[in-house]
């Protein structure tokens, strides 16, 4: 049950997120199923034993392919997905835990948190870099279209 609440949540911030960046309202249900679905598999892969990094990962590099196929789908542009979509996999608690604890002083605890939130990062960037460098033609292809 607890998976579904955090799918749900990662859906409803997923829209919220659209909203702010001003995504035509015909979007937002693609963009909740991609932005909970994505956190969904992090969340059951760290289930299974994979470090959020590795989780996130993954994760992202299914947020960037579903955008993809969408935008492909849709004929608009990746970034309405995958904008809002990568939302739930950003690091914000790990900032929000390295701040605190360089507040109070625990240095070790503020770097650890730190380090993971920067490895998260990296991660994200990596997982949209790698599908986004997939040439555009197989997506178009895949639909019937020529270019």
């Amino acid at each position: 049950m607890t998976l579904f609440i955090q799918f749900v949540a990662a859906a409803v911030g997923t829209v919220a997120f659209a909203l702010i960046f001003d995504v035509p309202s015909k979007y937002y249900a693609l963009c909740a199923l991609i932005g909970g679905a994505g956190f969904w598999l992090i969340e059951l892969l760290m289930g299974a034993g994979l470090s959020q990094t590795e989780a996130t990962f993954i994760g992202t590099m299914f947020v960037a392919l579903a955008s993809r196929i969408c935008a492909v789908w849709r004929k608009c542009p990746v970034t309405v997905f995958l904008i809002a979509g990568i939302i739930p996999l950003v690091p914000g608690g790990r900032v929000y835990w390295m701040a605190y604890y360089f507040v109070v002083q625990d240095t070790a605890q503020a770097f650890e948190n730190g380090f993971l939130a920067i490895r998260v990062a990296v991660a994200i960037v990596l997982g949209i870099v790698l599908v986004l460098e997939i040439p555009n033609r197989l997506f178009h292809r895949a639909r019937g279209e020529t270019r």
